[in-house]
């Protein structure tokens, strides 16, 4: 997401490193950033709005002694873009019983899937949401949502035959109470364009039932015209907040950046992949840190809670002290590694990682091959040889090998890229307990010898 934007923002920024920000090279700066914006998709008056605040700011800033113009460029670019991204983080208003979530949108913008989403996301939360199936006209819809609502385990509220939303709601509602369902998100009727018997539809549910949130799904592909669905969506139904679906697939970025400022609307989601789970609370400062290559730490260390698993890590750790580190404790690595998310995304979440988005899908299409082909290799072992790597010698190879139809110099390859892995985990283990034995601030001999070793350890795998 943002790829093009934050590849020219960052050029503009960086030549202007090492320069003091005078009026002419100010000028260009600005010349530059707003066609980025503009290349970007980025609405017009956005951009102007965007390039006056940054001016002005820029004209007034004393240069502060000891600090880069050009940091002091980024500071001010990345405020600008935290004020149009919406300022700050707003949750998610669950304070009813049951809280009612209306998802609204045109037919194709992912309405459907980021109900299924949400559900899943809530659950983590530790809520027991309801999926409530409020579109009767588009056949496959009910099924669609009965299909993902069995996928994540979440149960969907429908009634066989029954046309009239505002019965299908009020049944859901008595339904929730009564079954301990506290979240009942609404998954209404989409249109391909906007029309008067959707909206009026809509404005019955929204006034007979008057829901905690009402967020409008976008597809973030769609560019300009998503500033003129969410206008017109907000102006008949006042809506609460955004949904950007599909963000990981636009370089571009101009509607994210648009749609917030030009409806005063907060995007409080963004669906950042096909998966079930990837559906992620919007941070303004965490996506213009992305944008401006500063990376996104804080989203990362989250992500990584999330995922990895304390106990098996500790198991892992175990297995690596003791060098009984097996093929498959690798695949259940990769297995938690594929849960983080793609290379590429992972990558994005760096700082100071300058790699273009060419580059990096390449990059985590390469490794994802790489993967897969280890995968096929370790499958094609005996419970055995994957519990103990040892047992592999030559004949073994050899068998592996044409099970898994590669060269036995691959299978020798991967193997011994296995065995240093293996190595330098162990090591990591070593050196880490080491450390905990010597003194603070690598104090005493045994904080030195730990040093020592780990110095030791780098030049061998270097």
């Amino acid at each position: 997401m943002f790829d093009n934007l934050s590849d020219r923002l960052q050029d503009i920024i960086h030549k202007t490193r090492g320069q003091e920000l005078t009026q002419e090279n100010m000028q260009e700066a600005m010349r530059e950033i707003r066609r980025a914006l503009l290349e970007a998709d980025v609405n017009l008056r956005v951009v102007k709005s965007f390039i006056s605040a940054i001016k002005d700011k820029a004209e007034g800033e004393n240069v502060i002694q000891g600090v880069d113009p050009s940091q002091q460029l980024v500071k001010i670019v990345h405020d600008e873009l935290v004020n149009l991204l919406g300022k700050e983080l707003k949750p998610l208003d669950l304070s009813g019983y049951p809280s009612l979530i209306m998802m609204l949108g045109l037919q194709g913008s992912g309405k459907t899937t980021s109900s299924a989403k949400l559900a899943v996301k809530l659950k983590k939360e530790g809520k027991n949401p309801l999926l409530v199936a409020c579109d009767v006209y588009r056949p496959a819809a009910i099924t669609q949502l009965q299909t993902l609502g069995k996928e994540i385990g979440v149960e969907v509220f429908t009634i066989a035959d029954e046309k009239n939303v505002q019965n299908i709601v009020q049944s859901a509602i008595n339904y929730a109470k009564e079954n301990g369902f506290n979240v009942l998100i609404l998954d209404t009727a989409g249109r391909l364009q906007i029309d008067t018997d959707m909206m009026a539809e809509l404005l019955l549910i929204d006034r007979i039932f008057n829901p905690q949130e009402k967020l409008l799904v976008i597809d973030s592909m769609t560019g300009q015209e998503a500033v003129n669905v969410a206008e017109n969506f907000d102006a008949q139904l006042s809506l609460t907040g955004l949904v950007l679906t599909k963000l990981d697939g636009d370089s571009r970025g101009g509607a994210a950046l648009s749609v917030a400022y030009c409806t005063g609307k907060p995007i409080k989601l963004t669906g950042t992949g096909e998966k079930l789970n990837a559906l992620e609370d919007f941070y303004p400062e965490r996506m213009a840190t992305r944008i401006l290559g500063m990376g996104d730490i804080v989203s990362l260390v989250e992500r990584a809670q999330e995922v990895f698993d304390e106990k098996e890590a500790a198991k892992l750790e175990e297995k690596m002290r003791k060098s009984s580190f097996s093929y498959n404790d690798f695949l259940g690595m990769q297995k938690q590694m594929k849960m983080f998310g793609s290379v590429d995304n992972l990558l994005g979440m760096l700082p100071g990682i300058k790699i273009n988005k060419d580059d990096r899908q390449k990059l985590s299409h390469e490794s994802d091959k790489q993967f897969k082909r280890m995968e096929v290799f370790i499958q094609s072992m005996t419970p055995q040889e994957r519990e103990n790597p040892d047992l592999i010698n030559t004949s073994r190879k050899k068998r592996i090998a044409k099970g898994c139809g590669m060269e036995l110099a691959e299978i020798n390859q991967f193997i011994k890229q296995f065995e240093q892995m293996r190595m330098m985990m162990k090591g990591m283990t070593d050196f880490k307990d080491m450390m905990g034995k010597g003194m603070p601030g690598f104090g005493g001999k045994m904080g030195k010898h730990a040093l020592n070793k780990a110095m030791s350890m780098m030049r061998r795998f270097k």
